[in-house]
């Protein structure tokens, strides 16, 4: 799990891939595979693909009767769509290979229960043994599945206004909840114009503003953070009558979740998260993987004395004239870049720069951290103070601003 995104290895016709398991798409896809991994693929035929982001549709592949297979789990007559533009990659935002996206293929026969809290999925027979317990467990509560995508109906307090609110369930969502503007659902004036994310039909720019109050049946989240995607990045999605938005990640990993696509039921339980705050990125800046580098490391080698061996003496003598006891290796590191950069924000106040290639975080070496790592430090508590060195058109420079929020 990583920024509240949930991916699993999968076999795609003997080779194994990474997929970001998604709720919120129909079709299985992939895209960005690694060059060492060749995937034979069934019946290909040429389409154009188109969604989510404010760009046109781009070319891709379509393939039947591929055999997907994970932990005992088999589907031998897979649909996929590939996306054949290369400049369409999760991986660099996400910080480990990501080759796909699996949606309504993988929740459509079972009961899918995913524990957020230990990272565990557990596929159940469709029984009324399991069902009972859930009932016991478990709040049940009904959805519907409309073009193979579940929706449940909420409630918002929006700028004082309650709102009724039809969600997609989105488990490749990582925000709490997205919103779409209408006439009676408006953006509040607190807010701030910020990256949402990345679609198959380029980026999705928006808005993020606190609202008063989000509820999903008795369960109620106070003040949470709410992203209003523009326009022109929803354009291309086909609507289904009365959604007005998502509910992600965010809200998802407080609870352990059941999606019942066959009876139509989501079974929600909270887990120690459900009461954390809602917080966001308060720097300002989006950082993601851009390449690799060869970085030389200091390892310290450990000298055990053995019975009949050279003396202490003799021993700090050789490690005298050898150096010391360490030696040298030389390993691969990601290189961070910063990829988008907020208007106002703290970041863009101090002067940094979409470009700028991070050097050091806190005098530290940003290998150091993951990327998940990273992100989590630029939520942090307001007025915590973020140094950041970056090498811009061959220059080291070093910045410092303090996290604010801004709703």
């Amino acid at each position: 799990m990583i920024n509240n995104l949930i991916f699993i290895p999968i076999k795609v016709n003997g080779i194994e891939l990474n997929f970001l398991l998604d709720s919120g798409v129909e079709e299985t896809i992939l895209f960005s595979m690694d060059e060492m991994k060749e995937v034979k693929f069934n019946n290909v035929e040429k389409i154009r693909l188109r969604g989510l982001g404010s760009e046109n549709e781009i070319e891709g592949l379509k393939s039947t009767k591929n055999t997907f297979e994970t932990h005992g789990l088999k589907s031998e007559n897979h649909t996929l769509f590939v996306i054949l533009d290369q400049s369409f990659n999760l991986s660099s935002h996400i910080g480990i290979p990501v080759n796909g996206i699996i949606g309504y293929k993988f929740f459509k026969n079972n009961l899918i229960e995913v524990n957020y809290e230990k990272r565990k999925i557990t596929v159940h027979a469709d029984n009324e043994a399991i069902k009972k317990k859930l009932n016991k467990r478990f709040k049940s509560i009904p959805i519907t599945i409309e073009k193979s995508k579940p929706y449940i109906f909420t409630s918002a307090i929006v700028d004082s206004l309650d709102v009724k609110a039809k969600l997609l369930i989105d488990i490749g969502n990582s925000d709490a909840f997205w919103i779409f503007e209408n006439n009676k659902i408006k953006l509040p004036k607190k807010n701030f114009p910020d990256f949402l994310g990345k679609g198959f039909s380029g980026d999705i720019e928006g808005h993020r503003a606190r609202i008063k109050m989000f509820s999903i049946d008795e369960f109620d989240f106070k003040k949470p953070i709410v992203a209003f995607p523009d326009s022109s990045s929803i354009r291309n999605v086909k609507m289904v009558p009365d959604r007005i938005g998502s509910v992600g990640g965010e809200v998802l990993k407080r609870f352990t979740i059941v999606l019942d696509y066959k009876d139509q039921k989501l079974y929600l339980r909270k887990n120690h998260k459900f009461s954390e705050p809602f917080t966001y990125n308060k720097s300002g800046i989006t950082i993601q993987h851009n390449g690799l580098q060869w970085v030389q490391e200091t390892v310290h080698l450990e000298t055990v004395k053995v019975a009949g061996s050279l003396s202490e003496a003799e021993m700090a003598a050789n490690n005298n004239t050898s150096g010391g006891n360490f030696r040298y290796k030389f390993s691969l590191k990601p290189i961070y870049e910063i990829v988008n950069i907020r208007k106002g924000s703290a970041a863009e106040k101090a002067g940094l720069q979409k470009g700028d290639i991070i050097v050091r975080i806190n005098s530290e070496s940003p290998y150091k951290y993951s990327l998940q790592q990273i992100n989590q430090l630029l939520k942090s508590e307001d007025d915590t103070w973020i140094t950041l060195e970056v090498e811009r058109n061959s220059l080291i420079l070093k910045f410092k601003f303090r996290l604010e929020d801004e709703l």
